[in-house]
């Protein structure tokens, strides 16, 4: 039996940052955009005959080009059919470039040497904003050995045009919407009172936990407001949260984040957290820090009163062999049993 003993931490979240860093501005971001077409010039890594819509396209690219054709009769494998997608980014202006990512959804075995033709890429709305053109790079050789690279999707840097602007008029506004990226009434409130402090008048409302409306200074332009309002500091309280990859093993979590106490087993392990002002340090034990001390005879963990955190516990788990599969189920019946109050997010 694995006896784990360790005691209680009490953590701050509170930080500085600028507003930027957690709020948006509501209206200013990507639009993603989307097209199908072909790639050529492959070396006989395209898409076979099975993949029939490939072979419907090349016949209709090609009695568009006054060439009749019937796609039972084309065998080629030099050409694959892709998807085309894009971000086209706020304020960008007809002839601004775009990076294309370029991905085969037929049985093509590589993209590498091949060449886009030019596709239409589309908004939601059906609209044709940006056109892609070019030599698809995939990031490396498709060959044997290390570092091979995803041959059935490639970039084609600065490879899109923009052809169709997405309006916003900013300037011309009174007032604009913050958008908070995680819900937060003490944040929403934290971006009003240090934007009105800033400023000396009321020109900042906290709608709710996640949006704020400002309103524009009289003798300022809404470029230089928004310019100055994202570069101010605020207080910003930081959810915790512990986020595990079950697939692979991987737990990240924040240093502080605290475990109450609580009595709990989990197979051959049994994990005691208490609260002790003293350090305990046996016979045979290994001392890993001026908190930390491992009982070797025993299987325990000594911590001070003050120091019991998810990755001291973490930590204390690997250096007595317990695998990444029993520490995940750890952590995620002791939040269960509310002896963490951090979210645990699974990924």
């Amino acid at each position: 039996m694995r006896t784990f003993i360790l005691f209680l931490l009490t953590f701050t979240t509170l930080y500085a940052t600028k507003i930027s860093d957690v709020a948006n501005i509501v209206g200013v971001r990507d639009n993603h955009l989307i097209g199908y077409s072909l790639v050529v010039g492959l070396q006989k890594t395209g898409d076979g005959t099975t993949s029939k819509f490939t072979l419907q396209s090349i016949a209709n690219m090609l009695k568009a080009m006054n060439i009749d054709m019937k796609p039972i009769d084309i065998k080629s494998k030099n050409v694959a059919a892709v998807v085309v997608t894009a971000e086209l980014a706020p304020f960008a202006r007809q002839g601004d470039k775009l990076n294309i990512t370029v991905s085969s959804i037929g049985d093509a075995k590589s993209l590498e040497g091949g060449t886009l033709l030019m596709t239409p890429l589309k908004g939601v709305d059906g609209k044709i904003y940006a056109l892609a053109q070019g030599a698809i790079s995939i990031g490396g050789r498709n060959g044997q050995g290390g570092g091979d690279s995803h041959p059935t999707a490639g970039i084609i840097y600065d490879g899109g045009l923009v052809e169709r602007e997405i309006s916003i008029d900013l300037y011309n506004q009174e007032f604009v919407t913050l958008s908070l990226r995680d819900a937060n009434f003490k944040n929403s409130v934290s971006i009003q009172k240090t934007v009105n402090d800033f400023y000396s008048t009321e020109v900042a409302v906290a709608m709710d936990s996640r949006t704020v409306k400002l309103k524009k200074p009289q003798n300022k332009t809404m470029i230089e407001f928004l310019a100055e309002v994202q570069d101010i500091d605020m207080d910003y309280n930081v959810k915790e949260r512990i986020v595990i990859n079950e697939r692979t093993g991987t737990i990240v979590s924040g240093v502080g984040i605290a475990i109450k106490p609580i009595i709990m087993t989990h197979g051959d392990i049994t994990i005691k957290i208490t609260e002790q002002e003293d350090l305990s340090r046996p016979a045979g034990s290994m001392v890993v820090d001026e908190n930390m001390v491992i009982g070797l005879n025993e299987n325990e963990l000594y911590t001070k009163s003050g120091t019991t955190t998810v990755a001291n516990l973490v930590r204390s788990l690997q250096k007595l062999g317990a695998t990444p599969k029993d520490i995940i189920s750890i952590l995620e019946a002791m939040k269960s049993a509310g002896s963490i109050s951090a979210e645990l997010k699974l990924i």
